[in-house]
């Protein structure tokens, strides 16, 4: 599986030290990595089909000062998709009220027939961008239904549903920003993490730091706003548990790659 990175705070806050510990475990996770900043409302993606330990760009990335107010990070190990541009995270895709979207994914999606069309319109071949796609689509499609009068609560209202259409049967770990909110959600026991200091607040896959880490709460979709958690959604019932068969499918996608 891949991992995550993210932050949002109320300030700028240097990150370097965070992102070499996040980038040191590409040993695992090989196949990719990227950042994208969006201080300002800009979306801007740095990524590359390689491993991280592998890449001279962000060995230079990371020996200058960055700082940050909204990040996030990512790591690949395919599971779906091969090892190219195209398939590395994050995604991003602007919706038709000139909004921008951008997701970063880990897990896999084994079963959503909600998906599927997206095969055909996507860049890449990955399940995490059918994800995006489909966010955008559900935005669009209400954003014309409601006559351009979608607000902000309506719109994470949304997210939620769609996260709750997407979770039964697929581990679904992601982070996603629409151009104010940032979203996080976990349906995997144990395998997101937070760490809240003044204002800010961070998430990885595995905790940064020897203290200061705890649990995401699992199953539930949390919105913050500049570090501040501003909706917490109510908890659902799919829980993702690896199965046998499960594990045979990713091996089975990873050694064709």
């Amino acid at each position: 599986m891949c991992e995550l990175f993210g932050i949002t705070a109320n300030r700028r806050v240097k990150i370097n030290d965070l992102l070499k510990t996040f980038f040191s475990h590409s040993l695992e996770h090989r196949n990719g990595w990227g950042l994208v900043f969006l201080d300002d409302n800009s979306v801007s993606i740095e990524k590359e089909p390689v491993k991280a330990s592998d890449s001279l760009y962000l060995k230079n990335r990371l020996t200058g000062r960055i700082e940050t107010a909204r990040c996030m990070a990512h790591i690949r190990k395919a599971t779906v998709g091969d090892v190219s541009f195209s398939n590395t995270h994050p995604f991003s895709k602007r919706d038709e009220a000139g909004r921008n979207w951008v997701l970063v994914h880990n897990g896999t999606i084994f079963d959503s027939p909600l998906l599927s069309a997206y095969q055909y319109e996507q860049e890449g071949n990955t399940d995490s961008e059918r994800i995006l796609l489909y966010i955008v689509d559900q935005m669009n499609k209400h954003y014309v239904r409601e006559m351009n009068s979608f607000d902000a609560n309506e719109r994470v209202r949304l997210v939620e549903k769609i996260i709750k259409r997407l979770a039964p049967g697929n581990k679904l770990n992601l982070m996603i920003h629409d151009g104010d909110y940032f979203y996080v959600h976990m349906n995997e026991e144990a395998t997101l993490y937070m760490s809240e200091h003044e204002g800010s607040v961070i998430f990885s896959t595995h905790p940064l730091q020897p203290k200061g880490w705890t649990r995401v709460p699992k199953n539930r979709l949390l919105v913050y706003k500049d570090g501040i958690l501003v909706y917490t959604g109510e908890q659902h019932e799919y829980t993702y548990i690896p199965s046998e068969e499960h594990m045979k499918l990713m091996y089975l996608e990873f050694a064709s790659l």
